[in-house]
This record gives C-alpha cells, sequence and structure tokens, in this order.
C-alpha cells in the first residue's frame, strides 16, 4: 500500500454497524469511503453521519481499485456472499461474527476462497479486551502454573427482541459462540475434545415458542483434559455480567466485571456498595472495539495475522452446533474440527 490511510467500505449500518462506523472514523489509519444498508433510507442518512458516499450495491466498492478493505457488518445471512465477493476483488476483510448459521455454507466458502489465500478478520472482540486479554498473558507467563479450569460468565442485561431471536441460530450459535472462541484463545494449541450443555427457561417461557433458552450452561473437555464451564443468560437484574475466570495448579486469575465508576460506598447499615455495572456489550467492550481495528490496520498494512480469523469463526460455529446437539442426546458430544 502506497497510502497511509486505509480505504474502507461499510456494509451493514445497523446499531452494530454504526457504532463500528464512529470507530472507523475516528481511527488515523482508516478512512470511511462507501457506506451500505438494504435500507436505502438508512443509506443516505448514515452517510451523513459517517461523511462518506452512499451506494445501492457493494459491488460499487468491490470493484473500486483504491479501495484496501471491507468492513462486514450486516445480517449474518449476507456474510457469505459478501466474502466471496470481497475475495475476488482482493479486498482485505473484516468480518462480524457469526460467519454464518450453516457450517456447510462456511466449509464450502473456505474452499472456494483458499486458494485466492485471503487476508480476513473475525470479530471476535473479547480476544481484545484488556482484562481478558490480560488473563491470557498471566497464562503464558506460568504465574498460576498448569491450566485446570476455565470458568466464563456471560449474562445479557435484557434479551434481544423476539424478531431478532427467532433469527439469531439460538443463544448457542447467536451469545455463547463468544464465549467459545474465548475457551480455544486460552486453550492454546490444546484445542476442546468434548463437550455437554443444558438449556432452560424459568422466568420467560416465550424462548419455548422459539425452541430456544433463556438460560444455557455448557462444560467442554479438551485434550489434556482442561475443564471449561461457560455459563450464559438472557437477563440479568443487575446489568452485564462478564467475567471470566482461570484455575491453575498455582493459582488463580479473574478478569472481573466493569463499572463506570470504580469506587465502592461504606455507612454503618451498608459496606462495599458499589456503582452498577455498565449496560451492555458497547459500553463494557469500548476498548476491545477499538484494540481490534488496530489489529485489522496491521492486517491490511503489514499483513500481521490478526487474533481471531476465518478459523476462529468456524471452529466457534462447530462448538456451538455440539452444543445444541448435546441438548438433544443429553450427552457429551465430541467436537470435530
Amino acid at each position: 500500500m502506497g497510502r497511509s490511510k486505509i480505504n474502507i467500505a461499510l456494509f451493514g449500518l445497523g446499531r452494530i454497524g454504526l457504532m463500528h462506523g464512529k470507530n472507523l472514523m475516528r481511527n488515523k489509519d482508516f478512512n470511511l469511503q462507501y457506506v451500505f444498508d438494504l435500507n436505502k433510507k438508512l443509506t443516505q442518512k448514515v452517510s451523513k453521519i459517517l461523511k462518506s458516499k452512499p451506494i445501492n450495491n457493494p459491488l460499487e466498492a468491490l470493484k473500486d481499485s483504491k479501495l484496501d478493505a471491507v468492513f462486514i457488518a450486516s445480517s449474518t445471512s449476507t456474510h457469505i456472499k459478501l466474502i466471496v465477493d470481497s475475495v475476488k476483488y482482493k479486498k482485505v476483510i473484516f468480518c462480524e461474527k457469526p460467519l454464518d448459521l450453516n457450517i456447510n455454507k462456511i466449509n464450502d466458502c473456505k474452499r472456494k476462497i483458499k486458494k485466492l489465500r485471503p487476508k480476513i478478520q473475525l470479530g471476535f472482540n473479547r480476544r481484545y479486551d484488556p482484562g481478558h486479554n490480560g488473563l491470557k498473558k498471566h497464562l503464558l507467563s506460568g504465574k498460576i502454573g498448569k491450566l485446570e479450569k476455565i470458568i466464563i460468565t456471560s449474562r445479557d442485561p435484557a434479551p434481544p427482541s423476539f424478531k431478532y431471536l427467532k433469527e439469531s441460530g439460538g443463544i448457542f450459535r447467536d451469545m455463547m459462540i463468544h464465549d467459545f472462541d474465548l475457551v480455544r484463545f486460552y486453550l492454546g494449541n490444546d484445542e476442546p475434545k468434548h463437550l455437554i450443555a443444558a438449556g432452560s427457561n424459568i422466568s420467560n417461557y416465550k424462548f419455548n415458542n422459539i425452541k430456544d433458552y433463556e438460560l444455557a450452561s455448557c462444560m467442554i473437555k479438551s485434550e489434556k483434559g482442561v475443564q471449561c464451564i461457560i455459563t450464559n443468560s438472557r437477563h440479568c437484574s443487575f446489568g452485564y455480567d462478564q467475567r471470566v475466570e482461570i484455575f491453575g495448579s498455582n493459582g488463580m486469575i479473574i478478569s472481573e466485571n466493569k463499572r463506570e465508576k470504580e469506587i465502592s460506598l461504606h455507612l454503618k447499615n451498608s459496606t462495599s456498595g458499589k456503582e452498577p455495572l455498565m449496560h451492555f456489550f458497547i459500553e463494557r467492550y469500548k476498548e476491545a472495539y477499538k484494540k481490534q481495528l488496530i489489529d485489522f490496520a496491521n492486517l491490511v498494512k503489514k499483513k500481521i495475522v490478526p487474533l481471531a480469523g476465518f478459523e476462529e469463526g468456524r471452529r466457534a460455529l462447530i462448538m456451538a452446533n455440539a452444543a445444541r446437539k448435546s441438548i438433544n442426546s443429553k450427552k457429551f458430544e465430541k467436537v470435530v474440527f
């Protein structure tokens, strides 16, 4: 690349897309040139906010030889086609998770694009969170000895709309997929081997109507016997609960929840009263989103392999599918990558 700035197009302008667009605008490495959404009115509106050119078809951007990269934040069902088209036009790609809900489509895409040696980063932002990422650094330093257990808690403050839930692929593919990836991040070369999952609906029986769960848990055993426990909930009365605990032969390290103000109040009748947790993912993972853009810039400019790529997305979905299979079989399922 002869230019100092990376010319990029953004596809998908919903809540997450707009957030990414604003981050791209603020990042000195990027020039947000084009924006696209199926909703033409939204495209026009957001193009003014993001000071970029609205287009009616992604191909308008892809055919621009001066465009270096694309950022895919559109609906999941559009990801594979956009990836294949972008690779054909030799663009570097950032794609939000999941790659798709159908593993066969992902495998087919992998075969199609392999010979073109694509450069793809996937939106597993939790790898970039200073706390969660810090655990990996401590783990590699050997401070807690041999890794024995990984415990991940992830609870949303409230469920999304049922319209979204119907199309999301279920709690394992939509929500827990982040945690499956995080497990692999900590395990390193020690891949997950077997898992068993459970799901329940206790407070909101509407989830039964869409054959999904408001509560889900999963236990994973790695090839070396490390136990990984994930607990998810679509609702949490006290905020966005995001914690990771890593237990080893010589100690333990924890990535805690974040709060707007890290203060505690101590009074006569109560002690350690703390500020509420950050409300949701955009606030909680604000730094992570910035850091993953730095990683993406390094992929485009220096061809440095990102923390999460296409294969991470593929393997996380395989784990999600195994969890769903385990719900039906009520036994440990083998994870085959």
